[in-house]
């Protein structure tokens, strides 16, 4: 059940999406929101890889914590934004793909803490295959960037 404080949740969560300039560099973009749960997907780009050619895992763990992030987001008062408080990822085999979706859900809200799960698929061709999972702790600080604009 949605609270009347979070009825827009995802023009909120996609007015700080927006915001988010490491996001845009990536060119990471959020394509799903539900209530406790987002995706967000990852063109492949030569330009995050590492030295073997393969999207660099910070490139993977930061799509992973901020799926996990908005999704924990999603189920806030209008008045609570999200800070990550600590994640762990296990990078399961190298990030090869042309594409990559991280799909973040939350399993535990909390008023203050929130715990979450992230999964990272790659698509080669027209296989997507997991590549990492993430468990990740977010934390509720009041929401003093003017998320609600």
């Amino acid at each position: 059940m949605t609270s009347m404080s979070n009825l827009d949740f995802e023009a909120r969560c996609r007015t700080s999406f927006a915001k988010q300039q490491f996001m845009s560099t990536l060119g990471a973009v959020l394509v799903r929101l539900a209530p406790g749960e987002v995706i967000i997907e990852l063109p492949f780009s030569s330009q995050l890889t590492q030295q073997h050619g393969f999207l660099h895992a910070g490139a993977v763990a930061s799509i992973a914590d901020s799926a996990c992030g908005y999704a924990a987001l999603s189920l806030m008062p209008q008045d609570v934004a999200v800070l990550t408080v600590e994640y762990k990822v296990n990078l399961l085999k190298p990030a090869v793909g042309m594409r990559f979706r991280a799909t973040g859900k939350v399993i535990k809200a909390g008023r203050t803490l929130s715990v979450c799960s992230g999964s990272v698929e790659a698509q080669d061709g027209t296989q997507w295959s997991l590549i990492a999972l993430m468990q990740a702790t977010m934390m509720a600080v009041p929401d003093r960037d003017g998320l609600k604009d």
